[in-house]
């Protein structure tokens, strides 16, 4: 009796949006790696801030150099080249707070000196020589000229043009390390990125991420945002630190939020055929999230890199994909599988 070749999946294409968050990007990182490992899961375009810019540039070098397997290696070798550069770092978190859970450094003191040095110093200050470790990790994980000649996927990165007060999305063509360290650079921690003349900070003070390029350079309508800064918060903070990390988290979450509600209305006019679907493209937005247990982290977890943090938040991600694709991967391509009003109006 002869036996009926087993049919390959079919791959629906969609677009990623990946959100900056430091070390909180590993949670983006189990997603990844999860999307990847199902063979269903085509990615047409890729946009990133940040911490989601060094994903998504990864990512893009993996999927360009070795497909989906080779973005997951890639993946992978990037982060444990931060964990193996943070074991060298005197900032790690104590006994106690191993034992306090939830990758919190507050009782280090290496975290205490550096959270009061950078409240007083500007990095031209402490850090004269712009050193920065991700120049090296960058180096070591990323062929460019690969990447830029690259057609597999579209791959856009946002900063922060520090003088004009504009965003700046560098297209796949024009990616760099000098991007992706422009995209990731914290104004407090490091001196602006110069790149033909022009001076750049972090892109999640524009973008966190950038939806638009995903609208207009792409082919997809499907556009997955893994989102790392939680919108709702449990409670009031009072500490100074927590303060300043929830009006970043504000400032970083308010460009998102702008697109969201623009898309939104669009769909709207669209549904009431007040627009039409012809000129105007009907997005579908979906979403991945640890919104709770991202809520409940401190400000300095987004600067621990210990492997075993690292590998939970990976974990947490896996978990969150594995969950999604159970309960939405057939509504990509027709309908969004979250009520944007409800999530982000």
């Amino acid at each position: 009796m002869e036996v009926e070749a087993k049919q390959p999946p079919a791959v629906r294409r969609i677009n990623i949006a990946l959100q900056g968050g430091g070390t909180h990007g590993a949670f983006s990182w189990g997603v990844l790696d999860r999307l990847l490992e199902d063979g269903r899961i085509g990615i047409d375009g890729i946009s990133g801030t940040s911490a989601g810019a060094i994903n998504a540039t990864v990512l893009a070098y993996g999927l360009a150099s070795g497909g989906a397997q080779g973005a997951r290696r890639s993946l992978e070798t990037c982060w444990r080249k931060v964990s193996d550069w943070a074991r060298l770092s005197p900032m790690q978190p104590t006994w106690l707070d191993r034992m306090m859970g939830g990758g919190h450094m507050e009782l280090s003191p290496a975290w205490m000196m550096f959270d009061h040095l950078t409240r007083f110093y500007s990095p031209y200050q402490f850090n004269p020589c712009n050193l920065n470790p991700l120049q090296d990790i960058l180096a070591e994980t990323v062929d460019f000229d690969v990447l830029r000649d690259s057609k597999s996927v579209k791959l856009f990165l946002c900063a922060t043009n520090v003088l004009r007060g504009r965003i700046r999305v560098f297209g796949t063509g024009e990616v760099c390390a000098k991007a992706v360290l422009a995209s990731a650079c914290l104004p407090s921690l490091f001196q602006a990125v110069e790149i033909d003349g022009e001076y750049y900070w972090d892109g999640g003070f524009m973008g966190n991420p950038p939806i638009y390029p995903l609208i207009y350079e792409t082919d997809s309508r499907d556009v997955l945002i893994i989102r790392l800064n939680p919108i709702r918060i449990p409670q009031v903070p009072t500490t100074a630190r927590d303060i300043l990390d929830r009006i970043n988290t504000l400032s970083f979450n308010s460009s998102l939020m702008r697109e969201m509600r623009a898309i939104e209305f669009i769909t709207r006019l669209i549904d009431e055929g007040a627009l039409d679907p012809a000129r105007y493209r009907r997005m579908l937005i979906h979403s991945i999230d640890a919104e709770n247990e991202m809520a409940r982290l401190g400000a300095s977890s987004k600067f621990n890199a210990d492997w075993d943090f690292l590998r939970g938040l990976f974990t947490l991600g896996r978990e969150r994909a594995d969950a999604w694709l159970a309960n939405n991967f057939d509504a990509l391509g027709q309908r969004s599988s979250i009520d944007i009003a409800e999530t982000f109006l």
